[in-house]
């Protein structure tokens, strides 16, 4: 029985570069960091970096989508960062708005402001 969302991984290229980048963006540093695999708690959730991309290719085929209070001042904060846009924020019905962004290997990483959801 699925009991929803623990952990998403990344596949990376450059795991020093993901880091400095995944610490910068999302604002918090890691709980575990080692050479094989770099784990980031986020509002109770897994964002993990996995430097072995054997057997992938470069993006998603699928967004997992990470919750945010006010997704415009996310997108502010990212276009000053420079942070290549995939999708900008648009609502997808009632006050739910969804928008993603690239991380430098080809992720999309999808962020979702949904007030159904308090946490």
């Amino acid at each position: 029985m699925l009991k929803g969302l623990r952990t998403i991984v990344y596949h990376v290229s450059d795991l020093t570069k993901a880091k400095e980048w995944y610490k910068t963006v999302f604002e918090i540093a890691p709980y575990f960091d080692e050479p094989f695999y770099v784990g980031y708690n986020i509002g109770g959730f897994e964002l993990g970096l996995d430097p072995d991309a054997s057997g992938y290719t470069s993006g998603n085929a699928s967004i997992t989508y990470w919750g945010v209070d006010d997704i415009e001042a996310c997108f502010k904060r990212f276009e000053a960062l420079g942070i290549q846009i995939h999708e900008a924020p648009k609502n997808v019905g009632g006050a739910i708005w969804v928008a993603s962004i690239y991380d430098p290997f080809g992720n999309v990483i999808g962020l979702i402001e949904n007030p159904e959801f308090t946490s």
